[in-house]
This record gives C-alpha cells, sequence and structure tokens, in this order.
C-alpha cells in the first residue's frame, strides 16, 4: 500500500521520536538546563512535525528541524527577558550544531544519563529518570519495572526534575573520581533499558522498538567512558548473549524458553562478541553483579551447544549473584538452578520462603511456581491457579499465549 504524505510524515516523526528523543533532549538540556520544560517543548514540536511535514515534505534533517522547533518553544515559553538572553546563545550554537550533523553526538545522552545520577538527587530515582529523559518510556512502564504505581512514579520524576532545575545541577559527564560513584546507576538504567526493548519483541508499542540497540550502543560507549571498569564489559556481555538469541524466542507468535530454541537461529558471531567481552571483563579481577548475570548466560549457552550438563555450575553462580545481588529475580533464577539440581520440591520450599506481600502481583513467581507444581505432579487446581496468575500478570502476548498452552498440557496431565 502506497503511503500517503501525511502517512509518510508520521512514519518520520515516529522513528525520531523512537530513535533521537534521548539525543535531543540532552541537547536541550544541557543549554536549558530544565528537563520538565524541554520534555514539554520537544513534545510540542513533535505535534508541530504531524502539521507541518505533510504539508510541505518531511525535512532533509528531521532532528535538526525537531531541535530547532523545541528552541523556539523553549525561548518563547520563557518567564523572563533574562532567561531568554542567558539561554539564547547556547541554544542557537546547540541547534545549529544538530542541523549541520544529522547523527548527532551520541555520547549526549551518555552524559545526561551521568547528570540524572548525580549524588544532589535522590538514588532511588536514578534508573527511573534515565529512562524517562534520556530513553523515553513513560511512567507508566517505568512503574511497572519497580513495582510501583504510575501516579507514584511520576511523582518521584517530577520532584528529581525540579531537584535538577532549581539546583543548577552541571551538565558534564564527571571527571575520572566521580564517574565510579555513578557508574552503576548508569549500568542499571542501560540494562533496565534493554529488558524493555528485550520485553517488546513482540510488542505493538513503537515507543519500545529498537531500545535492545540503544541499550547495547550506551554499553559500549560506556565501557569507553571508565575503560578501566570491569562492569561495563560484563553488561555488554550480558546484553550480547540475550541479543544473540533472540531470533529464536518467537515460534508461532509463542514464547520459546532457551531449552527449547532452535540454536541455529542463534547469532553465533555475537556469542563470540559476548564471550570476548565477558573474558576482557574477567582478566581485569574485579567480579560484579553483570558479570556474574554474563556468565550465568555464557554457561546457558555452551550447555546447549555443546550438550554439556552445567546445572552444579550454573546454581553456584546464582548463588553467587544472589550474594551480592539479592533482587526477588535474582533470587527466582536461583530457585529455578536449584529444582534443577535438587527437584522441583526443593525449588517449592524455597519459593515459600520469599517475602508473600512482595511476590503476589510478581509476575515471574506465579511462573515458575506454576513450571514447579507442574514437575512436581501436583493437583490440577494447584497448578491451574498458579498459571492463571501468572498469565493474568502476562503483558506480553507470546508469553501468554506460551503459559496457556503449558497450563492445558499440564492440568489433562
Amino acid at each position: 500500500m502506497e503511503l500517503t504524505g501525511k502517512g509518510l510524515a508520521g512514519r518520520a516523526a515516529e522513528r525520531a521520536a523512537r530513535q533521537s528523543y534521548g539525543r535531543l533532549l540532552a541537547y536541550l538540556v544541557r543549554a536549558w538546563r530544565d528537563v520538565a520544560a524541554v520534555e514539554d517543548a520537544l513534545a510540542e514540536a513533535f505535534t508541530r512535525a504531524l502539521v507541518v511535514w505533510p504539508r510541505d515534505g518531511v525535512p532533509d534533517n528531521p532532528d535538526g528541524w525537531l531541535l530547532v522547533a523545541a528552541r523556539n518553544k523553549l525561548l518563547d515559553g520563557a518567564r523572563s527577558a533574562a532567561v531568554r538572553q542567558t539561554a539564547l546563545a547556547s541554544l542557537k550554537l546547540t541547534t545549529a550544531v544538530a542541523a549541520e550533523d544529522p547523527p548527532m553526538i551520541p555520547d549526549k545522552r551518555l552524559e545526561l544519563m551521568f547528570v540524572c545520577a548525580h549524588p544532589d538527587i535522590d538514588p532511588a530515582v536514578h534508573t527511573a529518570l534515565m529512562l524517562q529523559c534520556v530513553l523515553g518510556l513513560s511512567a507508566e512502564r517505568i512503574g511497572s519495572s519497580f513495582l510501583v504505581s504510575p501516579d507514584a512514579m511520576g511523582r518521584r520524576l517530577s520532584r528529581a526534575k525540579a531537584r535538577i532545575r532549581d539546583a543548577g545541577t552541571g551538565f558534564e559527564v564527571p571527571d575520572a573520581s566521580a564517574v565510579a560513584g555513578r557508574l552503576g546507576a548508569v549500568m542499571e538504567a542501560i540494562y533496565a533499558a534493554y529488558g524493555q526493548g528485550w520485553d517488546s519483541i513482540a510488542s505493538d508499542d513503537a515507543g519500545r522498538k529498537g531500545l535492545s540497540e540503544e541499550a547495547i550502543w550506551l554499553a559500549r560507549a560506556l565501557v569507553s567512558v571508565a575503560p578501566g571498569d570491569a562492569e561495563p564489559r560484563g553488561l555488554l556481555a550480558l546484553m550480547l548473549f540475550c541479543e544473540a538469541r533472540a531470533k529464536a524466542r518467537r515460534a508461532d507468535l509463542r514464547y520459546v524458553p532457551l531449552a527449547d530454541q532452535q540454536v541455529d537461529l542463534w547469532d553465533r558471531e555475537m556469542i563470540a562478541a559476548a564471550e570476548r567481552a565477558l573474558a576482557a571483563a574477567g582478566a581485569m579481577r574485579a567480579p560484579g553483579r553483570f558479570q556474574l548475570e554474563a556468565a550465568i548466560q555464557s554457561a546457558m549457552v555452551q550447555s546447549r551447544l555443546t550438550s554439556t550438563d552445567l546445572r552444579v555450575p550454573l546454581l553456584r553462580l546464582h548463588g553467587a549473584l544472589v550474594s551480592v545481588a539479592p533482587t526477588l529475580g535474582n533470587r527466582l533464577g536461583w530457585i529455578a538452578a536449584l529444582s534443577d539440581v535438587d527437584g522441583p520440591q526443593a525449588g517449592l520450599k524455597a519459593l515459600d520462603e520469599l517475602p508473600h506481600q512482595r511476590i503476589r502481583s510478581y509476575q515471574p513467581y506465579w511462573a515458575v511456581r506454576a513450571h514447579l507444581l507442574g514437575r512436581a505432579g501436583a493437583g490440577a487446581g494447584f497448578i491451574d491457579e498458579a498459571f492463571s496468575n501468572a498469565i493474568g500478570l502476562s503483558t506480553d502476548a507470546a508469553t501468554r499465549a506460551y503459559l496457556i498452552e503449558k497450563r492445558a498440557m499440564l492440568t489433562r496431565q
């Protein structure tokens, strides 16, 4: 079907929103130093693009056009002549450079991520702020990742943005002595962004498309920012191991677990790159959470590729990961590994020891529980209840389809 001018303009605006939002925001925030005001100006610029582009045609440099439109909106909305005068020169330089260089300078996004991790900002909101400001995720999506309501997350983000504006927080990548203190929060945000992209592989949400590639790019950039730190390399390895299996994760619109994936669909070159990154991290002899997660992925991949039983080493790796990062997700990973070694009853016993308040609405808990109940030969009613909870809490259609099929098979047995 041939696209109309309006359709082409909409596609161009959507592509810019998906691929360039974080870069556009970073450029303008550096000059304006008010995240909320820049977000509003960019929203207005995208809205104006949908009116102007179908009429006048999509510009040769959509990003430059959007930057100029947002800059003008910021200047029009300035509360005083003094504010306009202070920011005008910087904004003109910002948009002039961007207009001449369509790809722009990607490191600006990383700069803004380090700003969001400033020690003057509440550490509890560092990752969420980066996900919204740099990668354009909504408060609703971010809240679901942190098991927080959209309203509560929205309030946290608003307070953090006001703090950046009122404190005049410096918008520069910190020097080497300060990078280490902010590196962990930046890595958390990059990995969370990758997770959003990973989860959206079958989603219709255009705003989340391409996040996996963006996260991997940012991880590579982070390695160059902190070449002497092992964990960015571990993070890069972790995401490459996962991304290498992307094409095998869906079959007939259903989720396919790693144990059932077609290994000939895996990207062997990417797996090799992941192994090199993990080895480089290991050579620095500074183990950390992301390196352990990457090592787990490596072991699972090699187990499938070589038909080697690595269940015991995997259990040890999961145990080490829980010791340094005892998150609910990591504890569930350890329980799954434990059940592979000691049987489903051991896993179910460990599940019963998790905090009940936190697991009631946590989809992975119910998915693991349903799987273990099936392996243990529990009654159909217990299996059905666990699967129903897991299905009801799933936001991905392919995962729901897989769980529905699995429930039907196990309850029949």
